[in-house]
């Protein structure tokens, strides 16, 4: 019996379920944790106390190294810094360990294949916990990431996945320091048997030149994830975001000009301390003036630590009133996006019962189909959120 692990949060850490599979003892459960809000904490409390019924859990990720005594009664708890290290699990198998740089990517392979080329982040975002989580930024060599797309991609995977934490820095550390869209034109170059390569959330400050050229492959997929945060100008500074709302637009209006059919997301929270009404009619119309059709919003959790949670706070339920009027505004947007795929042949690649277009819409089968096979398909309606067959 192998180990069973739970994946939460972000992509990052499910490209880690494959080695942290591997690395934990048989009949264990592993809870892969996330830290960004109060309530993904919980969340991961409530996994490993479920879990513990059962068997021995271990708890790693970023909750467990921020906050180990939420979980010291009920599991055994191994901190980022030595989730992929062996010696952590009592293995001896070679692995990955902490320091400037990551010895090779963790690579997880599901219908599709997801690769981590970078983890951390050298900035100071008021109201985030992943600099104290995850460490300095630190970046896998472009050669052995190259390698392991190609191995995935000779084993018949048609998508790969590049995630990070702050995947616009790749490279930083680097000999060289190649950027990102260096490393995405190598992938593109040196695999030509991958069908199709995405990216994962993405910094709007950190967007390099030749990470818009590509974009002009269409093996790349349109489609593409920013943190954003908030459209307003004052909240950004406030966040010690690196770009402003004209910067933001800008972005948007070169990646279309490089992609016209992108659909673009983004990462926007509502609520942020001193948010006025103002304010937050500006994140309400960034969703137009950026063309958005996909978006993660949550309504802001002051994290401890973070200077954030020691300014003025707003009362948690004007956080959530925000945050469900920029929900329904999204949504009404991806709507629209979604709608007009409907009656076209779409290049879909399977999750079982839904599969994923190139533009990152889920469309859900009328009988589910083999996990990681690429199937043309052609929607008939979109409903409840999703494409259907």
């Amino acid at each position: 019996m192998s180990a069973t692990v739970l994946t939460q949060g972000c992509r990052s850490n499910l490209a880690e379920q494959d080695a942290l599979a591997a690395l934990a003892p048989a009949g264990a459960t592993v809870i892969n944790s996330c830290a960004v809000t109060a309530e993904a904490v919980r969340d991961a409390r409530a996994a490993a106390r479920k879990a513990a019924r059962t068997g021995p859990v271990y708890v790693t990720g970023c909750a467990a190294t921020l906050e180990p005594a939420r979980f010291a009664d009920i599991a055994t708890i191994i901190p980022n810094a030595q989730k992929l290290a062996p010696s952590a699990w009592k293995r001896s198998t070679p692995g990955a360990a902490p320091g400037q740089g990551l010895a090779r990517p963790a690579v997880t392979r599901q219908s599709r294949g997801f690769v981590a080329v970078q983890d951390g982040c050298d900035h100071a975002c008021t109201f985030c916990v992943t600099t104290l989580a995850r460490g300095a930024s630190r970046s896998v060599p472009m050669d052995d990431v190259v390698q392991h797309v190609r191995a995935l991609a000779d084993e018949g995977v048609a998508e790969v996945v590049l995630t990070g934490i702050d995947t616009t820095s790749y490279g930083e550390q680097l000999p060289g320091r190649p950027r990102l869209g260096t490393l995405v034109q190598a992938i593109l170059t040196r695999v030509p048997a991958l069908p199709r390569l995405r990216l994962s959330s993405l910094d709007a400050a950190e967007a390099d030149p030749a990470l818009l050229e590509a974009f002009a492959d269409p093996r790349l997929m349109p489609h593409i994830h920013l943190s954003l945060q908030s459209g307003d100008d004052l909240i950004l500074k406030r966040m010690k975001r690196r770009h402003s709302r004209a910067q933001a637009i800008a972005l948007t209006d070169a990646l279309r000009n490089r992609r016209p059919d992108i659909a673009i997301g983004a990462d926007l929270i509502a609520g942020f301390p001193t948010e006025g009404e103002a304010a937050h009619t500006g994140s309400l119309s960034l969703i137009a003036d950026c063309g958005l059709v996909h978006a993660h919003i949550f309504p802001f959790s002051p994290r401890p630590g973070t200077p954030a949670a020691r300014m003025p706070q707003l009362p948690p339920a004007v956080a959530r009133a925000r945050a469900a009027q920029l929900r329904a505004c999204a949504a009404e947007a991806h709507a629209a996006f979604a709608r007009s795929f409907v009656g076209q042949p779409l290049d879909v690649i399977s999750e079982g019962g839904q599969g994923i277009t190139p533009h990152g819409l889920k469309l859900r089968f009328r009988e589910p189909r083999a996990r990681g096979a690429r199937l043309t398909v052609v929607p008939t309606g979109f409903r409840d959120g999703t494409l259907a067959e």
